[in-house]
């Protein structure tokens, strides 16, 4: 956070004013990988959300909000919203991920998480929502996030298109059961900076949710998987396979069998993975965000224990084959460059 008041353009003053806080003191939030910003109402337990650049994650984002509520998670409150501005409820700052350096209890707040999530796969009202699909072709055109970034800066003599196309058809293959699985509602990214304690609230309801507007309908078991192989932080030793056991053993059968669940588990870290390899260096060398580089050797760790646990030989065959060096590849791209 800044102590500096953050600049406003008229129609945000305009904002402001039509809902009684002309004079409320402001404080800037530190932005993410989007173009969206948070400023605090300071003592009005309220955020100002600036996310006029995408009018339609804004929309999302209320009615997202709205419809977690309805189903007794906790989603921030929509006050006033207008024209990418809104007035959301202040959940404060005890994000995981700055509990976790603290020292909190970390099996505490994994536990918390998972049972929000099978609250979320349990809730038979949860797809009652409009959202779009997770579908076959962009889980490809993540897929191609790598092809499209990470060789260019690994092995910039490749032809990436070529090998993108070879990339993209063993992927459709290999995604078939994701493709098949059981419709969840999907919010994309649940891991430790989108989750918060709120801890005067009952059961599930102290994880605070956010960041949830790119949801989707897909395989519940992206979310699960986006918690437990993060690639901001390494878990402890053997909370994972823990965590698993909890969610399996609550996850209603509607969700499948322990082995199906697995399965999708795996293939969807194997992808998601894969695309962070190239988002990671999108994020430096198109929008100038070189901090996610720092992440790099453990995304690339997790991709390739990723593919080993989701059985795609031939999709690694093919990396190791045309990317001689890729597995070693982590520490010298976490280092901003070009």
């Amino acid at each position: 956070m800044t102590d500096t008041p953050p600049s406003l353009d008229t129609a945000t003053t305009a904002f402001l004013a039509r809902n009684g806080h002309s004079d409320t003191p402001l404080q800037a939030l530190p932005g993410d990988a989007s173009a969206r910003r948070y400023i605090r109402l300071v003592g009005a337990g309220l955020l100002l959300m600036d996310d006029r650049t995408d009018p339609k994650g804004f929309t999302a984002f209320i009615r997202l909000a709205r419809h977690l509520s309805s189903l007794g998670l906790s989603a921030p409150q929509v006050f006033a919203a207008d024209t990418g501005l809104a007035l959301i409820e202040d959940f404060g700052t005890a994000t995981y991920g700055a509990l976790l350096a603290q020292g909190h209890d970390e099996a505490a707040l994994y536990r918390l998480a998972i049972d929000g999530l099978v609250h979320l796969h349990s809730a038979p009202q949860a797809t009652e929502v409009d959202a779009p699909a997770y579908d076959m072709d962009l889980l490809l055109a993540e897929i191609s996030v790598f092809s499209d970034w990470f060789i260019p800066a690994f092995a910039p003599d490749l032809d990436a298109a070529r090998f993108d196309t070879t990339f993209r058809d063993l992927w459709r293959a290999a995604l078939a059961p994701v493709i098949q699985a059981p419709k969840a509602l999907v919010l994309r990214d649940y891991h430790i900076d989108n989750l918060m304690l709120l801890p005067g609230r009952p059961g599930i309801k102290a994880c605070g949710l956010l960041d949830f507007q790119d949801a989707v309908f897909g395989a519940g078991e992206y979310d699960l998987m986006s918690l437990l192989q993060d690639a901001r932080r390494d878990l402890a030793d053997g909370l994972e396979t823990t965590m698993l056991d909890r969610y399996l053993s609550a996850v209603p059968a509607s969700c499948g069998g322990k082995d199906q669940i697995l399965q999708r588990y795996y293939l969807l870290a194997a992808q998601r993975h894969t695309r962070l390899a190239g988002q990671f260096l999108r994020l430096h060398r198109r929008d100038g965000k070189p901090g996610y580089l720092h992440f790099m050797p453990r995304v690339m760790r997790q991709m390739q224990t990723a593919l080993h646990d989701a059985q795609l030989h031939d999709i690694a065959a093919l990396i190791d084959s045309q990317l001689p060096g890729w597995r070693d590849a982590g520490p010298a791209l976490s280092h901003p460059q070009g």
